[in-house]
């Protein structure tokens, strides 16, 4: 059993018999009384979200999961198909599972799977992946005094705020955790 304050985003929580993993912690402390944490997490097993409250000094169930590097081959009606790179055994994993980093996934790229009993119940991405912009609008240049974004869509249906000079055919670095623009790469060949 862990005591709350040391859960942590991505942390994986037994909740009611199901694991979670938590995606946003607020701790607030009022004027009186223990301080409380607001936890935001997302189910494992279906990908449903959830919101619990506890107050200091409670304490949770952490689940003990394992990782594995997967290769990502592809998708078919609803799943994401993953082979191990050792055994070649091919594992379907369901959109609702994947969640919003389902748009970050591009064939061929490596990812760490986490498996509980058996079972695979999350992914991990790369911190940063690069894609090929297949739409880019066309901007004209104007007097501003904030830094210019607009919006184009990568190989895998992703959209991204990009900067002006990033035009459809080049390759961009993606942060997948924020799910922002980081630099330019190169060009299409």
């Amino acid at each position: 059993m862990t005591e709350i304050s040391e859960v942590s985003r991505n942390t994986k929580l037994m909740i009611d018999g199901a694991p979670f993993v938590v995606e946003d912690v607020n701790f607030v402390k009022p004027g009186k009384g223990r301080a409380i944490y607001r936890l935001r997490l997302r189910n494992l097993f279906d990908g449903m979200a959830r919101e619990i409250t506890y107050h200091s000094g409670d304490r949770v169930e952490e689940v003990s999961v394992t990782s594995h590097e997967m290769q990502y081959l592809y998708e078919e009606s609803g799943n994401y198909v993953f082979m191990d790179t050792e055994t070649f055994e091919q594992h379907p994993m369901n959109k609702k599972q994947i969640g919003p980093k389902a748009v970050f996934l591009k064939e061929g790229c490596m990812v760490t799977i986490l498996i509980m009993h058996g079972r695979i119940i999350d992914i991990n991405l790369p911190k940063f992946v690069e894609l090929a912009v297949t739409e880019s609008a066309y901007t004209t240049k104007t007097d501003t005094v904030t830094a210019q974004q607009k919006m184009v869509t990568l190989e895998t249906g992703a959209t991204v705020g990009v900067p002006p000079f990033v035009k459809e055919g080049d390759i961009i670095k993606v942060d997948t955790r924020t799910g922002t623009y980081v630099e330019r790469t190169g060009t299409k060949k």
